[in-house]
């Protein structure tokens, strides 16, 4: 009777165990699948030799033309994640106020510029989907429903009126054949409703692979650096060579549509850290 008394509560302690421990697994799952955050990593640079410093690292292009920017900056906007599985997550798809972000070189840490994402769901993934300016469909939600990002940007002087819209990039120096010595000023953009103005469309998407899977989780938050290489402004598939014609070029005339296909192809995921 003894024996079977204790047998009897032996058993009855191991189902608790086997209660708790299950109860704390599922805890533990159910905490697993809050999302993270992730973090982007820029470096401008030429021949992905990062860190240009304006105003002195000068590059050679193609055509033989020197030049250095003493202003570099450009809108990333409509990031996506691609997982493992093949979906995507798209983050604050066409809401400027809360998933664009200026790249703004003269704001550079370490040669570096920091873009933060937030509530990421966890997830490994395998590539990063990056849009260069602002989609014609985010600009057509109006002024009233971008206003933060819409003042962020005239304070950085990326965005000319309303009605003409955001400036994607905007690349100032100087250039020339024996030094750098003539100024230059090239800004893109979509110049307000493109489609009734009967415009250009400069806003451009890329598609990146990861070379290290991001592994976002409540507990991990990765960082992708992104390689920016702007010797494609001028030496892209397109070879520009800068005149007087387009040294000072504003909006999306037939040069800064060429401006706009070289600079989509500079980005390149360099590395991820999960940490």
């Amino acid at each position: 009777m003894k024996i079977y008394k204790f047998l009897s509560l032996f058993l009855i302690v191991i189902n608790l165990i086997t209660i708790s421990s299950c109860s704390n697994n599922d805890d533990d799952e159910i905490q697993n699948t809050e999302p993270g955050n992730l973090q982007l990593k820029f470096e401008n640079g030429f021949n992905n030799l990062g860190n240009i410093v304006l105003n002195q690292t000068t590059q050679t292009s193609s055509n033989g033309q020197k030049h250095q920017f003493s202003t570099l900056k450009y809108v990333i906007s409509n990031i996506s994640l691609i997982d493992e599985n093949g979906n995507e997550f798209k983050y604050n798809y066409n809401n400027p106020d809360k998933g664009a972000f200026v790249i703004n070189q003269a704001e550079a840490k370490g040669g570096i510029v920091y873009a933060n994402l937030t509530e990421i769901p966890k997830g490994n993934y395998k590539k990063i989907k990056l849009g260069l300016g602002i989609s014609p469909t985010a600009y057509l939600i109006g002024q009233d429903g971008q206003g933060i990002f819409w003042d962020k940007a005239k304070q950085e002087g990326m965005a000319w009126s309303w009605s003409a819209g955001y400036i994607f990039a905007k690349l100032e120096g100087k250039y020339g054949t024996s030094s750098a010595d003539t100024e230059f000023m090239n800004h893109t953009g979509n110049m307000g409703d493109t489609t009734v103005n009967g415009t250009a469309d400069l806003y451009r998407e890329v598609v990146l692979d990861l070379p290290t899977t991001a592994r976002v989780s409540k507990e991990i938050t990765p960082s992708i650096h992104i390689l920016a290489d702007f010797n494609q402004y001028l030496s892209g598939q397109t070879a520009l060579t800068m005149t007087q014609a387009n040294q000072m070029a504003m909006g999306s005339s037939p040069h800064l549509v060429s401006v706009s296909n070289n600079l989509i192809q500079m980005f390149k995921v360099d590395h991820v850290h999960n940490d």
